[in-house]
């Protein structure tokens, strides 16, 4: 314990070190040529403040016209505006450093006492790490969208996987920027990261169905089992459409337009069919046909073939096809085998397919066999005759 108390004092010794040294070189920021003019306006304080915080600013905004002025010229020859934006957040992290690192200067014109003087800059520039931390924000956010779009190149990169990848980035610039300022204001922060972890357990078992989720769905964005408007059936039942793939669960329309809600740990845990996975989204319907045996079973098969090829919605490749399955106790049972672009368009394409073959078998006289029963009665001679 006194081991490790003498080297959280050391690493406050130290960050206090580099910040006191950082604080009292501000004038090393400054070029050769205007060392002699900063000392002759020092008599001056307040024109001296006044005079660097307006050049502060002039040259920050000279800079960041030049910066935009010379990137636009390669942006312009490109047919997204990503490339725009993102230039316009550099443009703004550009000034953001150039006018807080003057208003560093300002300060030390002034000649504030040590104590103010020191405060002073620690707020500034803990207000430019802020500044900093924002302007990275949105910059990597503007980059997650760029790539999503080049999904040749980032398949991993896509539109369901741009919020976690976002609070991904959030969570490492907050906590980045967290440690800059710890270490800016002469803090332990060994302390602080002792206590941020004593707090992430008694929050972790709090919210440990929240925490599953959360991890359920990021194992769901990695490994991709179904993806925004796939058509998946629940080991439970359900079957719809995937209408939201959240962090904390997953949402599905069903054919009722009713929305299924599922939180991300049920998901992970399922057997899940996606009827809309594989090479194609097309998907076979595979509907049993049972005939008489009297009937001409090879006229059976030109007949459902051709009521499959007339439909519209039934897809031309594959071709459909019939196959014979069962000798059964009325009939012979037949499977009639067709392909739809669509899995949701199963039933009314089931449906229309059903009425489409009774009509074409009661005009080709194909009987369908049904249960039933034929009675002979004997009649008995008797004795008088």
């Amino acid at each position: 314990m006194a081991e490790q108390k003498n080297n959280s004092k050391e690493v406050i010794d130290t960050s206090s070190e580099v910040a006191e040294q950082t604080f009292s070189n501000v004038k090393s920021w400054l070029p050769d040529f205007i060392l002699p003019y900063w000392d002759k306006l020092q008599d001056q304080p307040m024109l001296l403040m006044l005079l660097t915080l307006f050049l502060g600013y002039s040259v920050a905004k000279v800079v960041q016209w030049i910066f935009k002025k010379t990137a636009s010229r390669i942006t312009d020859k490109t047919k997204n505006n990503y490339d725009n934006r993102f230039i316009g957040i550099i443009s703004k992290l550009i000034f953001s450093i150039i006018f807080f690192g003057s208003l560093v200067l300002a300060i030390e014109a002034y000649q504030f006492e040590h104590s103010i003087d020191t405060a002073l800059k620690r707020i500034v520039i803990s207000i430019l790490i802020i500044s900093i931390m924002i302007t990275v924000w949105k910059g990597a956010k503007v980059v997650l969208e760029a790539l999503s779009h080049n999904r040749k190149r980032f398949t991993f990169v896509e539109e369901r996987t741009i919020p976690l990848l976002n609070i991904a980035t959030q969570l490492l610039m907050i906590g980045t920027a967290s440690y800059l300022l710890i270490l800016l204001w002469g803090k332990d922060p060994t302390a602080w990261l002792a206590s941020a972890g004593v707090i992430g357990i008694a929050i972790g078992f709090a919210a440990k169905d929240t925490l599953a989720n959360l991890f359920a769905g990021f194992f769901i964005v990695a490994d991709s089992p179904y993806k925004l408007g796939d058509y998946i059936v629940l080991d439970t039942g359900e079957r719809g459409e995937v209408s939201h793939v959240g962090i904390r669960s997953t949402r599905i329309m069903t054919r009722d337009d009713v929305e299924v809600t599922v939180p991300n740990s049920v998901m992970g845990n399922a057997k899940i069919v996606n009827e809309s996975g594989g090479p194609s989204e097309k998907t076979r319907i595979r509907l049993p046909v049972a005939v008489a045996y009297e009937s001409d079973l090879r006229q059976v098969t030109d007949v459902l073939v051709d009521v499959a090829r007339q439909n519209e919605s039934v897809a031309k490749m594959p071709e459909p096809r019939v196959r014979a399955k069962l000798f059964a106790a009325s009939g012979v049972d037949f499977q009639l085998q067709f392909w739809i672009d669509k899995p949701e368009l199963r039933g009314r394409i089931t449906h229309d397919m059903i009425l489409a073959i009774h009509q074409r078998f009661r005009e080709e006289a194909i009987e369908i066999p049904y249960s039933k029963q034929d009675l002979y009665i004997k009649r008995l001679e008797t004795e008088s005759e």
